[in-house]
């Protein structure tokens, strides 16, 4: 049977509708998003001839492209669009990167400053340091959800990011004047309650610029600055340890606070002149570079992106997201993944097992995380290129769980060290295209990616709240418990990924036969025309 784009037909409630094309006008906006750039539709009352289950379908009409997009020729499109996304790759993801670099070093630097006196001079004992380290996730996981929703709503992200991270920036220097347990308790608190904006919202900013088959690349490049800043910690620490311990009278470990506190401000307000808001509102494109940018999302799902703050509510946002049984999936994907993760979070007390000293310690920790960062980067890029998602998601996944299973098994320190080696890429290689996934999989509306976004991030980082205690001194140096822990958690990852894939696949099976499906872009609605008709379909 012919589809409605192949006819020109449309059925509502009421009957069958025609399309008939309408010239497009200027608006008073001058935004031609804004005016009749759609296809108008004329009602015939009779249906007597029509299929019911065409009749009962949803009146919708299909967006054009912009004059100035219209207009261009398939090679000049062509062109001019590689040239906008190398534009946009410069203008975000240098800032993006360095500003998430700071957001997890000054999040995990902690673990630096165990080994830099931080445990001693302030006489912690039993799990008080343990406490100290899971409660940042506490406050973490509290402001998620409404953090990213709020900055969907007022649609000014390049002013509420850089903002947030000076926030941040001077709560982390603060750490540097903790005088005791309950001191440095409440400041972790609270730097978390503010980091919490930062990783869920630049995902969801990403994912209002990049198409479908370029987010995974880019969400790589962007979790490369958490790698990367495992890296640099071990050797920042490495250097305040060895050359500022006692100078003005202050351990290494103070310094190690008010050093990087500094420097994540001075990095914040330089990104107030570098990020741009979202492709409707910014100013830094010419109009034919935005009506681009604008329209190739429009293209890539079959429905505009932000359009305006009227339109990006709270509940229905969070209603949305969590009426779709995808986003519950993709939850347990990745809850399992960072659990599988959270070794990160004490990772040079787990390398320091080995029975190195301090400072060999923390230089031990950077290889681990530069291979992360390869590999992290040519899994993304392939997976990118391809168009596959669970692949590239559920092999890494494998050598994890045998790190984990090697860690556990033996105290010789080459198979251990090999071990840490696989750990943070085994995980973090495949995380980063999950990550992807998931706006791939819950595409529009814009509020409802906001709070799926916010939501998985959130509980998957609930697991950091529990998993610092599985790492006591007493546990080393095979850590037992935490090492088998991580080992099922990576497994359970493989089978939710995997059920994921089959929904998916049944789900493409019935947009191949025309059929509406619930949840292809928002609960209660089919996929929209313009995606229908070039093909809509689910990554795998």
């Amino acid at each position: 049977m012919a589809t409605p784009y192949q006819t020109g037909k449309f059925y509502g409630p009421g009957g069958l509708w025609k399309s008939k094309k309408k010239q497009a006008e200027p608006t008073s906006s001058g935004d031609p998003f804004n005016g009749d750039d759609k296809l108008d539709v004329e009602h015939v009352s009779n249906t007597s001839s029509l299929d019911p289950t065409e009749a009962a379908r949803p009146a919708r009409s299909r967006r054009e492209a912009p004059p100035l997009v219209r207009d261009l020729a398939p090679e000049e499109r062509a062109g001019l669009e590689n040239a906008l996304v190398k534009k946009i790759d410069l203008r975000l993801l240098p800032m993006l990167i360095l500003m998430y670099l700071m957001n997890y070093l000054d999040r995990n630097n902690i673990a630096a400053a165990r080994l830099a006196g931080l445990e001693e001079e302030l006489e912690l004992t039993g799990t008080q340091y343990l406490t100290c380290v899971s409660i940042l996730f506490v406050g973490y996981i509290l402001m998620q959800v409404p953090s990213n929703l709020f900055m969907n709503k007022i649609g000014k992200p390049a002013l509420y990011l850089p903002t947030c991270m000076i926030i941040w920036g001077m709560i982390s220097a603060a750490t540097a004047a903790a005088e005791s347990f309950g001191g440095l308790v409440a400041i972790r608190f609270f730097l978390g309650f503010v980091e919490a904006a930062y990783f869920p919202g630049c995902l969801f900013f990403l994912s209002s610029w990049y198409t479908r088959k370029e987010l995974g690349f880019r969400t790589a490049i962007l979790y490369s600055g958490s790698l990367m800043s495992g890296a640099f910690s071990g050797l920042i620490t490495a250097g305040i340890t060895g050359g500022m311990d006692g100078k003005r009278g202050l351990r290494a470990w103070r310094w190690l606070f008010i050093i990087e506190g500094v420097i994540t401000i001075v990095i914040a307000f330089a990104a107030y002149f570098v990020l741009p808001d979202f492709p409707r509102t910014t100013t830094w494109l010419t109009e034919e570079e935005r009506q681009l940018a604008i329209w190739r999302l429009d293209e890539d799902i079959g429905e505009d992106d932000w359009t305006g703050a009227q339109n990006q509510t709270f509940w229905h946002g969070m209603k949305l997201a969590f009426q779709d049984i995808k986003m519950w999936n993709l939850m347990v994907l990745l809850f399992c993944f960072v659990a599988s993760g959270t070794v990160t979070n004490l990772f040079p007390t787990v390398v320091q097992t080995l029975g190195y000293g301090n400072i060999h310690s923390l230089l031990l920790t950077v290889p681990p995380y530069v291979l992360g960062v390869i590999t992290t980067f040519l899994n993304s890029w392939h997976a990118d290129r391809t168009g596959e998602r669970y692949f590239h998601i559920t092999l890494p996944l494998y050598f994890a769980v045998i790190a984990f299973i090697i860690a556990a098994s033996t105290i010789k320190t080459g198979p251990r060290y090999l071990a840490m080696m696989l750990m943070i890429p085994g995980v973090y290689t495949g995380y980063v295209v999950a990550l992807a996934w998931i706006s791939n999989t819950l595409p529009r509306p814009p509020a409802k990616r906001a709070a799926a976004l916010a939501a998985i991030n959130a509980v998957s980082n609930a697991s950091s709240i529990y998993a610092s205690y599985l790492y006591p001194k007493s546990a080393g140096p095979r850590y037992i418990v935490a090492m088998s822990v991580n080992c099922v958690t990576a497994f359970i990852a493989i089978v939710a990924a995997t059920v994921l894939r089959f929904t998916l696949v049944h789900l493409n099976k019935k947009l191949d036969r025309g059929e509406v499906v619930e949840g292809a872009v928002a609960v209660g609605e089919a996929v929209p025309g313009e995606a229908a008709k070039k093909g809509f379909r689910f990554v795998l």
